[in-house]
């Protein structure tokens, strides 16, 4: 079983996939929150730094596009190809109101014609350039019986790699993935198709396993972001546990983000902002963190922020 890092925008830039892959078992690839270029196909200054290959050593990365205009697109690719690239994935999966609205990530599946045109615009445009396409996406915008149709358009193109989030745009991340529509996914899809949606535990992911016995790959967000150990206990490479040496890693882990944050951000109050954002998962993996959350999220300075992270790893059990 392959095991993929989900891009959590705001969370899963460089600083912490390098100190996710340090100190925990490693997924066998990560993906960027999605790089959004201009209309001229420009990316931002911190999205080419998340892209850097210094910044990304032994890092097996995936960037990965929002856009809705082939031509963008297309000169973001060539940018990547530029810092060697080989492969891009395309976004159809955020369900962001101000993204969808403007046609983008699920958004974008609301126009099949127009999103069959990028398709054929784009794969001919990344052949010529040598790059492959791997696609993440949702099941529709607003109703499951959009994804049929969205599977035809899919199969007539060259993807490499097809990332189900069994999930309409409107649900967001509530109700439960339609595991219906993911069946019919791995049917009609004739590229390898990789499992996306509620993967917290090692139960889960076995009843995912035994209803699609032919599945090899998932990717994981949430869940992950909320137990960074939860890689070792699915891959079943666990022995007996030993907390005393996991909290030594969570904190380490913890600290080498929060040294990175403080080195490229300016002003405490940015860093403590992208530390709670966090910490509003990662406080899933002690037992009754709550009213510690709490105090993490009152901390309007960094050493009542600290003071805060410390109680947490000195008073609380992990999970």
């Amino acid at each position: 079983m392959k095991f993929y890092m989900a891009p959590m925008e705001g969370i899963t830039g460089y600083i912490y996939r390098n100190a996710y892959h340090k100190y925990f078992l490693p997924a066998d690839k990560y993906f960027t929150p999605f790089l959004s270029p201009a209309q001229n196909g420009e990316l931002r200054t911190r999205d080419i730094n998340d892209i850097l290959p210094e910044n990304n050593r032994e890092i097996p990365l995936i960037p990965q596009l929002l856009s809705n205009r082939a031509e963008a697109f297309l000169k973001a690719a060539e940018t990547l190809r530029q810092y060697g690239y080989q492969e891009v994935n395309l976004n159809l999966g955020c369900p962001s109101g101000t993204v969808a609205a403007k046609g983008k990530g699920a958004g974008f599946l609301s126009f099949p014609q127009e999103l069959d045109r990028f398709l054929e615009k784009i794969c001919r445009g990344l052949e010529t350039i040598g790059m492959e396409l791997s696609v993440k996406t949702r099941v529709g915008r607003k109703d499951k019986e959009e994804f049929g149709p969205l599977m035809e358009i899919y199969a007539r193109y060259p993807i490499k790699e097809l990332i189900i989030h069994p999930r309409v745009q409107k649900d967001f991340y509530k109700n439960s993935p339609d595991r219906e529509c993911f069946a019919l996914g791995m049917k009609k899809s004739p590229c390898p198709v990789c499992y996306n949606g509620d993967i917290v535990s090692l139960d889960s992911l076995n009843e995912i396993r035994r209803q699609f016995p032919g599945l090899d790959r998932v990717m994981i967000g949430r869940g992950l972001l909320a137990y960074p150990m939860l890689l070792e206990q699915l891959a079943e490479e666990r022995g007996s546990r030993d907390e005393k040496a996991d909290r030594k890693r969570l904190r380490a882990f913890h600290e080498e983000v929060y040294q990175g944050y403080l080195e490229i951000m300016s002003g405490d109050r940015n860093v403590l902002f992208k530390m709670k954002e966090m910490w509003s998962y990662l406080i899933q993996s002690f037992q009754e963190g709550t009213a510690y959350m709490k105090m993490i999220g009152k901390a309007k300075s960094r050493g009542e922020y600290e003071a805060a992270v410390s109680a947490v790893f000195c008073d609380l059990d992990l999970r």
